[in-house]
């Protein structure tokens, strides 16, 4: 008996010692999702489906591609795209590197979206083929001199005199999965963007990982906490009708893969006339 409770106390001991405090980091919310569902799926479209698991796998070889470009801790990865799987990608991988993901109000102006670009010193703009026309207007203002990267559904890519650095999903097909999101400090920049309606230019507004953390928390407890009416539970679909672009969709992608619910995300809305 004393040698059982003696090798009992040593496996507690070693336990414990290779516990840690965890910086809060956007990378712990993913965790403990992709361990219990991992099975579960997210759709665009109607184009793509793939389980979380998969999707743990693309935001590593999303890290691997952008890193082959040059993007690394402390840059700025900018996102002009609808509300598409590969945004969500851009969610978790670009501040999981510990780069700062650069949501782009693409409903602002030309000048706007000129001046937020320059003002967070982008350092990679990922970008839909239907913002063609605003980049190729704003190209010579840009002070920041990004890379360039299309995010096309497939079709072929439109003629513009942009200099580009490749195809999000070719450099995805030639990127390792298997790329290391090592710890760092929590306070680290993990997310921006602009504000709109206000007086001058648009104001900057910074996100750090243990905010977006600790808010993915409290809000998932406060959604999920009533018994009846206006809640959220496991069983319910995610579709943002909020633009990824805007405020960080207020942060229901987090919660929503957090909890591991089925995402549904469905590109630009079309607008209809009564």
């Amino acid at each position: 008996m004393d040698k059982a409770r003696q090798a009992m106390q040593d496996n507690l001991i070693t336990a414990a010692q290779s516990a840690y405090a965890y910086p809060l980091l956007v990378k712990q919310l993913l965790i403990n999702s992709v361990s219990l569902h991992g099975d579960q799926e997210i759709s665009y479209r109607g184009q793509k489906r793939y389980t979380f698991r998969d999707f743990r796998g693309r935001i590593g070889k999303l890290a691997s591609a952008l890193t082959a470009l040059g993007a690394g801790h402390g840059t700025t990865v900018a996102v002009m795209d609808w509300d598409s799987h590969r945004y969500l990608e851009c969610y978790f991988g670009v501040p999981m590197m510990g780069a700062t993901l650069f949501t782009v109000n693409v409903r602002l102006s030309p000048q706007q979206i000129l001046y937020t670009l320059n003002d967070a010193g982008a350092d990679v703009v990922l970008f839909h083929p239907d913002f063609v026309p605003v980049l190729e207007q704003i190209r010579g203002e840009l002070t920041c001199n990004p890379r360039f990267v299309l995010m096309a559904d497939g079709q072929d890519a439109p003629a513009l005199t942009l200099p580009l650095a490749g195809e999000y999903e070719a450099l995805l097909d030639d990127a390792s999965p298997d790329f290391e999101f090592r710890d760092f400090d929590e306070n680290t920049k993990a997310a921006t963007f602009y504000t709109t309606g206000t007086t001058g230019d648009p104001k900057g507004v910074c996100y750090s990982h243990r905010e977006i953390v600790l808010h993915t928390l409290a809000s998932a407890t406060s959604l999920c906490s009533p018994r009846e009416g206006q809640r959220m539970h496991r069983e319910d679909v995610y579709m943002p009708i909020t633009p990824m672009f805007h405020v960080l969709a207020w942060g229901i992608p987090y919660i929503a893969m957090m909890l591991g619910l089925r995402t549904v995300l469905p590109g630009r809305y079309a607008r209809m006339r009564c």
